[in-house]
């Protein structure tokens, strides 16, 4: 298991440099600019106060603009579950499935380590990935704010990159599983990517027709927390995206031992195979 997280980790080194150093810069731009906009603050409300409605759905309470919390927020955690969530959704679907494809898999599995072993290291490579960078994005909000008038606590400005942390695993765990049961590593990390979007579409336009507010309640994204989380972070909230990405891990953990590898490319439906179960078992 050990050797097969060091490979994985190896394998995700790119991954962790390239969007650490890329977030870390736009934490730094963003920190950096918010001195020069609070103190065109009462400008800046004129302005905002002609913004329509539809924009505080989705990028959250513009009227808090001016403040510390509310600058980050809508600038930066508003809108990274999706951007992040395409790295979770993309390495989630390509955890197995990749190797599979490319007709790795199955001379990895020829050697002594079981399915399980080879399952736990590459999650726990994904996660590590995933904590790494959110890390990375946490130290770049401590170093800029040295120099800003920002004043957010650093136990503070951890609240809301959890929160990220359990939409991401959540969304790559799904990705994973789906990626057991659909032909493809691209139909699972579509099906995934389209339920990414729609949960921040669904959340969004729940805040402007009280219709979709039960529909709402099924979208991972309206337990996210982003300026909410520093002033009252939802631990329940928090616990239960946590729980939902464990079920859809376990499922795919099971679904794994289970399956037959193929040697290369695409699967199928195997309608027929699950026809034939069916035929057997009534």
């Amino acid at each position: 298991m050990f050797a097969e997280l060091k490979h994985a980790l190896q394998r995700s080194k790119g991954q962790i440099v390239g969007w650490g150093i890329a977030l870390f810069l736009l934490v730094v731009l963003l920190v950096s600019m918010y001195d020069s906009i609070a103190a065109e603050q009462e400008t800046f409300q004129e302005l905002l106060s002609v913004y329509p409605p539809e924009v505080s759905a989705f990028m959250g309470d513009m009227s808090t603009f001016g403040t510390p919390e509310g600058w980050v927020s809508i600038e930066f955690f508003s809108y990274m579950p999706v951007i992040l969530g395409i790295l979770g959704v993309t390495m989630g679907s390509g955890m197995l499935l990749n190797d599979e494809e490319d007709g790795i898999l199955d001379l990895v599995m020829a050697h002594p380590v079981n399915r399980t072993a080879l399952f736990i290291g590459r999650l726990l490579a994904f996660i590590i990935t995933i904590v790494s960078i959110l890390v990375i994005v946490w130290v770049g909000f401590i170093v800029s704010m040295a120099w800003s008038t920002i004043d957010i606590g650093l136990g503070v400005m951890w609240l809301p990159l959890l929160s990220l942390l359990a939409e991401l695993l959540l969304f790559g765990s799904l990705a994973l599983f789906l990626s057991m049961i659909l032909p493809s590593r691209r139909l699972a990390s579509m099906t995934t990517g389209l339920l990414l979007v729609a949960s921040f579409f669904i959340t969004g336009l729940a805040e402007l027709n009280d219709k979709l507010e039960v529909v709402a309640k099924l979208s991972p994204l309206n337990y996210y927390q982003a300026q909410e989380a520093f002033s009252d972070f939802n631990g329940t909230w928090f616990i239960g995206l946590l729980a939902a990405a464990l079920v859809f891990t376990l499922l795919a953990w099971w679904r794994f031992k289970k399956r037959d590898l193929r040697v290369a490319g695409e699967g199928g439906w195997q309608l027929g195979r699950w026809a034939t179960i069916l035929k057997h078992n009534k």
